[in-house]
């Protein structure tokens, strides 16, 4: 797997993601991080999803990924708060920054194994 960071294109994004960036993989369905800037309601969120996280259910794997995932976006510069949507989703409040696009790109790229 490669460290490139692909932003999707906007024909490709619902009418409430105002942007998306994805790490391309040859297995999507459990390798895929993906980072969506969602514009749904009165403010603006990140929603960032480790597609793994979905098939994790037996600890201490699960509980391990849940607080790493956790502690690495709330390390990001400008995020405000974490928390699960969903087993494989994670929304970040704030104004997030880091070495590109989207909190996932600076801390999470090591979850989606490269």
């Amino acid at each position: 797997m490669s460290d490139e960071i692909r932003q999707l294109p906007a024909v490709e994004l619902g009418d409430d993601c105002e942007g998306s960036w994805e790490r391309p993989t040859d297995d999507p369905d459990i390798r895929c991080v993906d980072a969506s800037k969602i514009t749904l309601g009165e403010q603006p969120y990140w929603a960032v999803v480790v597609a793994v996280a979905e098939f994790l259910r037996e600890d201490p794997l699960e509980s391990e990924l849940r607080q790493q995932m956790a502690a690495a976006l709330r390390a990001v510069g400008g995020v405000g708060s974490v928390w699960e949507d969903d087993r494989e989703v994670w929304d970040v409040s704030g104004d997030p920054s880091g070495e590109g696009p989207g909190p996932c790109r600076s801390r999470c790229g090591r979850l989606s194994g490269s």
